[in-house]
Formats: C-alpha cells, structure tokens, sequence
C-alpha cells in the first residue's frame, strides 16, 4: 500500500445487541454504535473520545471482533483487507500480529500465577517461534520499555511490580509481536498522575521509532492533548465531529465538543464556582440536545 494510504478505514461501523439477548427485554437490536467512521494511518496517533457509555471501547472491541454476541454492520478495511465477515482464522492471525490492545487495568489484564517472560512471549509462542527466541524478543521488548535488568526479570511474578510496571508488561506483550496498530484503551486509568505521564510518552516514544499506528481511547482530554494528532468524538454512539488536535482544542465546531472541553477543571477558575457539566453547558448555550 502507498504509505500515506490508510492502514485502517473504518466506514458507517454499527454495533448492535440482538433483541433475544437484551437484558430486561426490549423490542429490536439495541444500537450501541451507530454508523461511526474514521482513518488511521501509518504512525498517525488517533483519539477516540468520549463520555463514560459513548461507544469508545466497544468501536475499538468491534474493530478486533473481540464480542461474538454483537451485531456488526459497516466496513472496517485492514491494510486492504475486509475484516467484518473475514474468516475466524485469519482474525486470530491478526490479533497480536498486525493489530493489538493494550488494556486499561493492568492489575486485572496479567494472570498472578504465570511469570512475566511466560506472558510477554505468548503472542510469539503461539505462532510457533521457539521458546528461547521468543524469551530472547520479550526481555528485549521489556528493556526497550525500560524496565530495570529485564532478562532477569522475566522469571518474576506480577505481584512483584508496581502498577506503572505492570503497564510497560501489559504494553510489552501488546507490542512484542511488532504490530502496525496498537489499540490503547484508557491505558492510564488504574494509574497516578505520574505513571500515566510515563506510559504516555512510552506510547508516543513506540508510535515515532516502529512508526506504529495508534487509536487512544480516552474520556480526558487532557491527555488527547499531549499524545494524539487527530480527534474523533463520540457521543452516545455515534460521530460527534473530527479534527486535528490543534483545532479541536482552538476551534471545536460542534455543540457537544465544546461541552466537553468547558467541563475540563481549570487552574485560573474560581474555587468557588460550581464546575460546568456538559449538561450545563449544553442547556446554557442552546446546544443540541443530549439524548
């Protein structure tokens, strides 16, 4: 593909929940995401934001096909490959290879009893690349995220490191496959203010040196700022608007985007001013309403 093609073109994705499977009954499919499209290309850093229940974990979740009880309709085209309808073989070969997640929990995406080089080396192992190359990639991987005497390190237990380590080791195995797209879903959230800085600037430090593609999926804006190039915003679903980072932040076109910023805490506000809500925003200027 020319490299200023993209590497992934998502068009008119819908995902639904069929009728029989909706919790407390209900007539028809349930939408949950509702005709979003977006690009993303080689090394480009793409945010997917929205509130709390817009759509964002369940689009990047719908792009790996990660839910089998959804409905899925739309196009989601993969380095010139169709993905929805693709066969399930050739799904699993691109999950960790070509395309891979980075989760948001890091306490909870490690399993306790299984050592750090187990863990970090199963996406090669899998695929058949023998035990003592695979080991040999993960501790270069964990050295690359600096992580502190990484080979001797593989043989430790995730008990034994802190969070923000244990988000490098959660990153490390998303990444020890070499992938082109790194899915990152709220991946600072578990964290304190300064783990979340560093594993920001690990992620923007991969994305320049592997020229890796990512989609951050966030609800703050704060670290859209720091980290993404472009910005596609979601509300209850669905396509809000797109644009670069500069101008999202200088010049948001729509409604509800520029009620997600006015809701972000400022260091010159008034302490003793009721902090506005998008609700509050969006009645105060006559924006579009919410539901």
């Amino acid at each position: 593909m020319d490299a200023r093609s993209p590497i992934l073109n998502v068009s008119a994705l819908s995902v639904s929940v069929p009728e029989k499977l909706r919790i407390g009954g209900g007539q028809g499919d349930l939408r949950l995401v509702d005709g979003v499209s977006f690009q993303i290309r080689s090394g480009e850093r793409l945010a997917l934001v929205g509130e709390s229940g817009s759509g964002k974990s369940m689009t990047a979740r719908a792009l790996m096909q990660l839910d089998r009880d959804v409905v899925l309709k739309g196009s989601v085209c993969w380095d010139g490959t169709e993905l929805l309808g693709a066969a399930p073989r050739r799904l699993r070969e691109i999950r960790g290879a070509e395309i891979s997640m980075l989760f948001q929990d890091p306490m909870t995406a490690l399993n306790p009893v299984l050592t750090i080089g187990e863990q970090v080396a199963e996406p090669l192992l899998v695929r058949g690349v023998s035990k003592k190359n695979a080991y040999r990639k993960a501790a270069q991987i964990l050295d690359r995220l600096h992580v502190p005497k990484a080979k001797e390190r593989l043989r430790a237990y995730p008990g034994q490191f802190s969070g923000g380590m244990r988000q490098r080791v959660v990153m490390a195995a998303a990444l020890v496959a070499e992938p082109k797209l790194l899915i990152a879903d709220e991946p600072t959230t578990a964290l304190d203010v300064r783990v979340q800085e560093q594993v920001l600037d690990l992620i923007e430090e991969q994305s320049r040196e592997l020229n890796l593609a990512v989609l951050f999926i966030t609800h703050d804006l704060a670290t859209v700022a720091g980290l993404a190039q472009s910005v596609v915003v979601m509300h209850h679903g669905k396509f809000v608007e797109q644009q670069n980072v500069d101008d999202l932040f200088s010049k948001p076109q729509h409604p509800y985007t520029r009620g997600l910023l006015a809701s972000v805490p400022r260091l010159d506000a008034d302490p003793n001013r009721r902090l506005l809500t998008v609700e509050d925003y969006m009645a105060n200027h006559g924006g579009e309403s919410l539901g």
